[in-house]
Order: structure tokens, then C-alpha cells, then sequence
């Protein structure tokens, strides 16, 4: 069965996703439509781990982890839908498509991840999405990405 939530915080994304400091890059995840389509939000701050090293004096979050970001309010998208709160669902890379990357993302931004599922249904367990990364409407990075949803 399915459910049709619009949103979900901190405390529903951590019982879905397995992730913990300093790797959950998503805080909310908005305007959850089923399985089709979701937006995330990150609020990136200076006390992320990776500004220590990327870069000294000129902090921008990692390409990887930008993406890493999008496929975690993918998988907050399904896990909701799904009803896969305390499930403990595993998810895994398989393919990263069509990356491209517009504009810095530092401290003091909000990425908005918008997703959408670009093959998928419930029950199955390849999933495929495309995403846009935007902060203050200007494009950050785009993708695809093709995902295994290990689903208990």
C-alpha cells in the first residue's frame, strides 16, 4: 500500500535513510507527489566536514556530495510513498548519468533538490531519476542516476 504524504522533516528522513552526520545531506524533503516527484531542501553550513578540505579559504561543497544530496530525498521520496519508516532500506548507486554543474554551492546556501522518477514502481527494485540542484533558482547541477532500492 501506498501513502500519500506531502512532506517529510528530519525525524521521518531518519527513519527512512540509514544515514547519519556528517553524511544526511538532505533536511526536509517537500511536495512529496507519490513516487513521481519530490523536492529537497539542504541548508549548507561552514561546520560541514568536507569545507575543511574543500577548499581552505574558498569553502564549496563537493560535486559528489551534491549529488549524493539528490539521491537521498530520491530515496526519502520512495521510503515515504512505500511506507518504509524503520524498514531500514539500503540504497545503491548503480549508474550516474548526464552530470553537469553549474554554480558554486558554500555556506550560507539552500540547495533545493528537485527529483523526479524516470522509471520505477513499487515493488521493483531499479529505479531511475533525474534531478536539478538549484540554490536562489539558479541552477547548481543537474543528473541522472540510476539506483537499486534494497527494500526489506
Amino acid at each position: 500500500m501506498t501513502v500519500s504524504r506531502t512532506h517529510a522533516d528530519i525525524q521521518m528522513i531518519q527513519r527512512i535513510l540509514p544515514h547519519r552526520y556528517p553524511f544526511l545531506l538532505v533536511d526536509k524533503v517537500e511536495d512529496i507527489d507519490g513516487t513521481d516527484r519530490a523536492v529537497g531542501i539542504k541548508n549548507v553550513t561552514m561546520n560541514e566536514p568536507h569545507f575543511q578540505g574543500h577548499f581552505p579559504g574558498l569553502p564549496i561543497m563537493p560535486g559528489v556530495t551534491i549529488i549524493e544530496a539528490m539521491a537521498q530525498t530520491a530515496a526519502v521520496m520512495v521510503g515515504v510513498t512505500l511506507q518504509m519508516e524503520d524498514k531500514e532500506m539500503k540504497v545503491y548507486f548503480m549508474a550516474i548519468d548526464k552530470c553537469k554543474f553549474r554554480r558554486k554551492v558554500g555556506p550560507g546556501d539552500v540547495l533545493r533538490m528537485e527529483l523526479k522518477t524516470l522509471r520505477g514502481k513499487p515493488g521493483g527494485k531499479v529505479w531511475r531519476f533525474g534531478g536539478v540542484a538549484s540554490v536562489d533558482g539558479e541552477m547548481a547541477a543537474e543528473c541522472e542516476f540510476t539506483a537499486m532500492m534494497d527494500l526489506p
